[in-house]
């Protein structure tokens, strides 16, 4: 049966392919996104052998986990009241069950082709939202020209640019060789993305981009020059938020209305800063009654809907709190959120395994980032950047990755 054999062989030479223009279109498009991860999804289960890839993949942990993730939600539906809501989150999980997937279909020939398919896309974007910026393209979206993020809200778009910036910055610091074109290239855009993240109004984003500044000097000097690291860190830093706070109208705003939102919390809870505090401690008093398991899969609305109307009257109550450890903390209580801490322990673990020292190096980035930027929103439960996450997890710590060469 040769068409059969064709077919099943298919995913294998198709997919990894598509793993790359999926990278690609994350920035542009979720409708694309999702469409590119059910094709993969449907080659997989064509392909077949599920005996061989279980073997392949039963000893990475950041696959193991990454079920478990989803198998806590499925369990986290026996003790919720809301089971409409239970299935919509349990369905928007759906990124880290691609986890495991994507591994099986990562070709170490195409390690740098993963990551220029992301470099490309944002060089784009940024290319577009210039234009915007300049007024030389017409506001689409959610775009406009105070704020110019195009295709993404500026929750999502500052974030990928600050992964962006890592990954060329990185290719640029850990240059051996002589500067030719395309090093010059990448400096070109490091630059130009560093001023887009500052006119452009993603608050996560901004301290995203001093936390890759701190990691990029603390993995080119080493551990054993902490202090040195830190201290250029520290001067980087203040230098960067100083041209910023200067030179730029949106940034200089946005740090004044969060000083200003966190000094008046009280006068004024109804803020975007003063929303995320109230979310973060009526949160937090949900949790401290369910600590172990927390309300469930599905009762983060009711529960927070009857903590603010008891606390906080006056302010909206989220179906998002707006931050990932409170929203797992009030979902699955200390499971959940040691369940989420595990996945970026052992993420980084794996990472220190990598003989690529370029692997090595984003597989500590990521993890890390992603731990800070949680903090200002549910990154993990954004369409966007919890599919990007997902598929740069499976790139970094599938086995291929550790068969890679430095490059």
């Amino acid at each position: 049966m040769p068409f059969y054999k064709a077919i099943r062989n298919t995913p294998e030479k198709v997919n990894s392919y598509l793993i790359i223009a999926l990278i690609f279109f994350i920035p542009f498009s979720t409708a694309i996104g999702s469409i590119l991860s059910a094709i993969i999804l449907l080659l997989w289960l064509i392909h077949g052998r599920f005996k061989d890839q279980y073997k392949s993949l039963k000893s990475n942990k950041v696959a193991i986990i990454s079920l478990m993730i989803v198998v806590m939600h499925i369990i986290g539906l026996l003790w919720t009241s809301d089971k409409d809501w239970g299935l919509h989150m349990l369905i928007k999980q759906w990124k880290f069950l691609m986890i495991p997937v994507f591994m099986l279909y990562v070709k170490k020939e195409h390690m740098m082709y993963y990551f220029y398919a992301f470099i490309l896309a944002m060089s784009l974007s940024e290319l577009i939202s210039y234009g915007i910026w300049f007024e030389l393209i017409d506001p689409f979206k959610l775009a406009t020209a105070y704020n110019p993020t195009p295709f993404v809200s500026h929750i999502v778009y500052n974030p990928f640019l600050a992964i962006a910036i890592y990954l060329i910055a990185s290719e640029l610091l850990f240059h051996k060789h002589r500067f030719n074109y395309k090093q010059w290239l990448a400096l070109f855009f490091l630059c130009t993305m560093t001023i887009n993240m500052f006119i452009t109004g993603g608050r996560s984003g901004h301290v995203m981009i001093f936390l890759v500044v701190i990691i990029l000097l603390l993995q080119y000097y080493g551990m054993k020059k902490i202090i040195k690291s830190l201290s250029i860190s520290i001067v980087v830093v203040c230098g960067l938020f100083y041209l910023a706070y200067n030179f730029s109208t949106i940034f200089y705003e946005r740090v004044n209305l969060t000083a200003h939102n966190i000094l008046h919390y009280e006068q004024n809870k109804n803020s975007s800063v003063g929303k995320r505090i109230t979310f973060a401690l009526n949160g937090v008093d949900v949790f401290s009654e369910n600590i172990l398991i927390g309300v469930g899969t599905g009762d983060l609305p009711s529960a927070m809907k009857e903590k603010h109307q008891l606390n906080t009257p006056k302010v909206a109550a989220p179906n998002n709190p707006h931050n990932m450890y409170v929203m797992w903390l009030v979902q699955f209580g200390l499971v959940g959120f040691l369940m989420l801490m595990l996945l970026f322990y052992v993420q980084i673990k794996a990472a220190f395994l990598h003989n690529n020292q370029a692997m090595k190096r984003f597989g500590i980035a990521l993890p890390l980032l992603f731990i800070l930027a949680n903090i200002g929103a549910s990154y993990l439960s954004i369409h966007a950047t919890s599919l990007l996450f997902a598929v740069f997890s499976a790139i970094i710590y599938s086995d291929e990755a550790y068969k890679s060469v430095n490059t």
